[in-house]
């Protein structure tokens, strides 16, 4: 599934990156030392944390995505800095566990 196909389900508002990213799995931390070493490559990862901090974490695991939920403001220096790493940065209003519940559903109907 890509990031594309779940947009307008999930509530997803594109912010910055590539939606043509596939998502393999899903993950919510907002500890960054805990999802550095449990997170996988290709997840989706929710987190509450809006500082650049989570730009390093998405680099080194490799996720598809960061997504920062219930409508938590995000710095226009963490927008630029994750435009200028490529990362792929969502927001939405939807709370961690409800979007990945979402998105799991979501997932299954068009697999």
């Amino acid at each position: 599934m890509k990031i594309s196909d779940i947009l307008e389900e999930c509530k997803l508002k594109l912010v910055t990156g590539n939606p043509d990213r596939d998502i393999k799995g899903y993950y919510a931390c907002d500890l960054l030392s805990w999802a550095i070493s449990h997170a996988n490559e290709g997840d989706l990862w929710v987190t509450v944390m809006n500082n650049i901090n989570i730009l390093a974490v998405a680099s080194l695991v490799d996720v598809s995505c960061i997504v920062i939920p219930e409508d938590i403001e995000i710095p226009q220096a963490l927008i630029e800095k994750a435009q200028e790493r490529e990362v792929t940065l969502l927001s939405t209003p939807l709370q961690a566990a409800e979007l990945i519940i979402k998105a799991h559903e979501f997932s299954k109907n068009i697999g």
